[in-house]
């Protein structure tokens, strides 16, 4: 036999967990000093200028 849940208990539940996971999220995204947050940016950059820099030009005129 099946187990019985009630479904308002499990829908708060979910939802309790969602919050949690977005707010671990914020707390990388907006918890970091500005020093991380531009190191963060700048490795970014690198990182597009570096894949642009390998990329083959397919004109062929």
């Amino acid at each position: 036999m099946a187990e019985i849940i009630n479904l308002r208990q499990a829908r708060k539940k979910k939802a309790r967990a969602d919050k949690e996971a977005r707010a671990a999220e914020n707390r990388i995204a907006f918890g970091r000093t500005r020093a991380e947050r531009d190191k963060t940016k700048a490795e970014k950059e690198l990182a597009e200028r570096r894949l642009e820099g390998h990329k083959r030009d397919d004109e062929t005129s």
